[in-house]
């Protein structure tokens, strides 16, 4: 069965170093509390907020192991007013046996507003 996983943090500023800190956080965490291992990913979508533009958020997932060949793209959220700045966004798609309630969605850092319910 396919199942998205979700996930979002924030970063303090538009610096290289700090959008790839942080996205190897979120989807670190993703990845442990889902118990997902690359060969189940089919794909991976980052996007960002119009303010983060330092660096390419997918990077961070070449740090993990066997992650090599997953597909992953970024792109730009819709600029809209008021939004949460600095956000990074996940949606990975993966094979699971797990039912959509027994998904953890990892929400972290000022994202946590995005979704209460999800916050960790």
């Amino acid at each position: 069965m396919v199942r998205g996983v979700r996930g979002a943090t924030t970063t303090e500023a538009n610096d290289e170093n700090e959008i790839l800190a942080a996205t190897e956080e979120v989807v670190g965490q993703m990845i442990k509390e889902n118990n997902i291992s690359p060969e189940q990913v089919a794909q991976v979508l980052i996007t960002v907020t119009p303010d983060l533009n330092a660096a390419f958020p997918a990077r961070a997932l070449r740090s993990f192991d066997g992650w090599t060949f997953v597909p992953v793209m970024c792109a730009t959220e819709i600029d809209v007013p008021n939004a949460l700045p600095k956000c990074i966004r996940i949606m990975m798609t993966v094979n699971t046996d797990k039912q959509q309630k027994e998904i953890n969605h990892i929400y972290l850092k000022n994202a946590k507003q995005l979704r209460p319910e999800f916050a960790r």
